[in-house]
């Protein structure tokens, strides 16, 4: 089984990138195949409300100019999905939000393609706004009709400074609790 991350941060490796990698720790013990894609430095395009995926059905978004093609494809493959973003203003970066609307627009589209994959959100944090962001993917996850493992606390690490999060050890713990929750569910879904 293989848990895909997007890493939706314009910060490449800061402190979303480490939070990932603390999941991805508990995912690797219990065996699961990981893959962490970036999203730092790349131009990502939002919905242009075209409604050509309606039309073609063919899993593709019709803007075919940037990198999220690929991401779907990946997201396809994987049994469980992770999409992490830093707190931009109360919520999930422009990318992450390009990627949700678009993506989700193209699964919508092909009968719900992303249904029953296990999706975890991973929100990194200055100090408010966390909540909002974790909501905005958590309802992505939702409306494709993915399941959503539960952690000890909301799936967010404080930190400011690339590495900080590394100090908040309820984050660290939540996010460990996490990997454990979805290592346990995938093996469940497909064990």
């Amino acid at each position: 089984m293989k848990v895909l991350a997007i890493n939706g941060s314009a910060r490449k490796d800061g402190n979303t990138a480490i939070l990932i990698g603390h999941v991805f720790k508990q995912l690797q013990a219990e065996g699961l195949e990981t893959e962490m894609v970036q999203l730092a430095g790349r131009k990502i395009r939002g919905c242009t409300a075209c409604f050509k995926c309606c039309a073609s059905k063919d899993r593709r978004c019709a803007v075919g100019d940037d990198v999220i093609n690929d991401l779907i494809e990946k997201m396809l493959a994987a049994d469980g999905i992770i999409l992490g973003s830093p707190t931009y203003f109360t919520d999930v970066t422009a990318e992450m939000k390009a990627l949700i609307d678009r993506a989700g627009f193209v699964a919508r589209s092909n009968q719900d393609m992303f249904a029953r994959k296990v999706g975890a959100a991973v929100i990194a944090v200055r100090r408010g706004g966390a909540i909002h962001a974790f909501d905005t993917i958590n309802h992505f996850f939702l409306i494709s009709q993915m399941i959503i493992p539960g952690s000890s606390y909301w799936n967010i690490g404080m930190g400011r400074e690339k590495g900080e999060v590394e100090n908040d050890q309820e984050g660290l713990k939540t996010m460990e609790v996490l990997g454990k929750n979805m290592a346990w569910l995938l093996e469940k879904l497909h064990g």
